[in-house]
């Protein structure tokens, strides 16, 4: 399940710096797609710091 969503953050980081770097070529969902992976690197960072205690320290 872990890897499974590490390769879609992975191709969801992909689309969005494809898009950064070549900006007439982004799809036009491309703005979703922003909002999404920023959404998910957030939780995805906020379930790391928990899970390693980071704030604790």
């Amino acid at each position: 399940m872990k890897k499974a969503i590490l390769i879609v953050m992975l191709v969801l980081n992909a689309i969005v710096l494809l898009g950064q770097l070549w900006p007439e070529g982004a799809p036009p969902f491309a703005g979703i797609v922003n909002l999404i992976t920023l959404g998910l690197n957030l939780v995805m960072f906020l379930i790391l710091f928990r899970k390693e205690n980071l704030f604790t320290r």
